[in-house]
């Protein structure tokens, strides 16, 4: 069980409930009016539902915010013998999903999330009413910063990762470009406070895909072949330029692929778009929503 103090749920206050999927159960916070639009928000890795907070605190008034941790990641479980592959991440969204029984969705993805997020949409595009894309893939590159590829080598890696805790560690500071109050990195740490709790962080790392032999190179072909799906679907841009990982060459690309996409993008905000510039993302998601209403699109 993870443990979060008196200062992480003043930040996170939600308790969430579980939904069985593959590997164990999943955790996920599902808040605002039932028959409300549905947010979708999927985070990558080393994050979990936390950094999404400010749009469950904001918007569940008026929607059906729902934000669930993947296997190994924040309150869902730790399986130690689990895949932790892009395909199966993709399945327990769709899971998930057809669980709650979401339809209409505004899809939001970030990091990790753009991939697993894309790769369910391509499977259901009918259930996919707008997206938001800020800082992420779902397409193929070579583009690895030399600091992740190196937490790929063997036994460096799980000991850097597993053992130190600093893939997540080194992001508090390195994936923001204002940095953080204490108790946001502590929210961001929390889940991942011991060697089997961060066996996502390093399985996420291991599955980027870089060769047609890699066991997940398929899984983000067909999420990357689904992108054209949306050409007429309301698109959204959030991008923090400064960011080490996802530079503005991403968005670049995604910018090529989805041509009609309404772009925000920013110099003075890092990879952790949702830390650096929460304010911005959500004056511009209301107004995205507003403009893109779904009673139009019945």
């Amino acid at each position: 069980m993870v443990s979060l103090s008196e200062q992480v749920r003043a930040e996170y206050p939600w308790k969430g409930q579980t939904i069985d999927v593959d590997g164990g159960q999943m955790h996920v916070i599902d808040e605002g009016p039932r028959d409300g639009e549905v947010l979708l928000c999927l985070h990558g890795n080393p994050t979990w539902s936390f950094y999404w907070r400010r749009i469950v605190r904001d918007f569940s008034t008026t929607h059906r915010v729902v934000v669930p941790d993947h296997m190994g990641c924040g309150l869902s479980g730790r399986p130690q013998d689990w895949s932790y592959r892009l395909a199966d991440h993709v399945s327990n969204v769709e899971r998930l999903v057809d669980a709650l029984g979401l339809e209409r969705v505004t899809l939001i993805v970030h990091d990790w999330g753009g991939a697993i997020g894309f790769g369910w949409a391509a499977r259901n595009p009918e259930r996919v009413a707008r997206i938001v894309v800020t800082n992420t893939a779902a397409f193929r590159s070579q583009s690895i910063p030399f600091s992740i590829a190196t937490c790929r080598i063997p036994v460096f890696g799980p000991l850097a990762v597993r053992g130190g805790n600093a893939f997540a560690r080194v992001a508090t500071w390195r994936a923001t470009a204002k940095g953080l109050p204490k108790a946001t990195k502590e929210g961001l740490l929390a889940p991942y406070d011991s060697w089997a709790n961060r066996i996502a962080t390093l399985k996420f790392v291991e599955d980027i895909p870089l060769k047609p032999s890699h066991p997940s190179y398929d899984a983000l072909v067909d999420a990357e072949m689904g992108i054209e799906k949306f050409s007429e679907t309301p698109v959204l841009m959030c991008w923090g330029d400064d960011d080490f990982c996802f530079t503005p060459a991403f968005r670049k690309e995604w910018q090529a692929r989805l041509p009609h996409a309404e772009v925000h993008a920013w110099p003075d905000v890092g990879h952790y778009v949702m830390e650096d510039a929460p304010d911005r993302v959500e004056s511009h998601l209301r107004s995205f929503i507003d403009a893109h209403p779904l009673t139009e699109r019945a």
